[in-house]
């Protein structure tokens, strides 16, 4: 998927995304504790150059921010990764393995800027563009919002039409981010 196709759908949907009221709370406190962790994932911004907030909510849709695990699938830093990427490891600390997720996908090879477009990008490029070729919204983007729409991947390659994703999507959390931190201000892509 071309990042200059896709842009002016993320913007639409950006500007447009409200997140359920139900789940207003849970999105707040999911921000929270990334706000809490912010120089462990500043850390790894100074030696990949990807934004921390993106990392943050990376690191919350791929293992629920378990700090011992590998940011590129949630497995265990301890042994090598079962999952997709398989083989992976093991690590010393999440950030080790953090920045090895990140070069493996190629997040640390972007050249900045970072506009809120590019950073819904990546975080669907790093999920996989499974849920574009079924015509949907990734639900690891837009969960929790009013841009959700029914369809999830109930384990890899594996797809039900039917299934709705309950986890919380980078973007309703990375609202709630610029929302708490008056440091994160995302610019706008044009």
């Amino acid at each position: 998927m071309r990042y200059g196709l896709k842009w002016p759908v993320y913007a639409r949907q950006w500007n447009n995304m409200v997140i359920k009221p139900a789940r207003v709370h849970e999105f707040a406190g999911l921000a929270a504790f990334a706000i809490a962790h912010k120089q462990i994932y500043a850390d790894i911004e100074a030696k990949t150059r990807v934004p921390w907030p993106l990392i943050a909510v990376l690191h919350r849709r791929e293992s629920d921010a378990d700090f011992h695990t590998y940011l590129g699938n949630g497995d265990s830093l301890a042994r090598r990764t079962i999952h997709v990427p398989r083989g992976r490891g093991p690590f010393p600390t999440f950030q080790a393995g953090a920045i090895d997720a990140l070069h493996l996908d190629g997040l640390d090879a972007v050249v900045p800027p970072w506009p809120i477009e590019k950073i819904l990008w990546w975080c669907e490029t790093f999920n996989g563009w499974g849920y574009a070729a079924h015509g949907k919204s990734s639900p690891y983007v837009w969960g929790g919002s009013n841009q959700q729409q029914s369809g999830k991947y109930i384990r890899d390659g594996v797809w039900s039409n039917s299934a709705w994703d309950g986890q919380p999507g980078c973007a309703p959390i990375l609202a709630q981010i610029a929302a708490l931190e008056p440091s994160v201000k995302f610019v706008r892509e044009s």
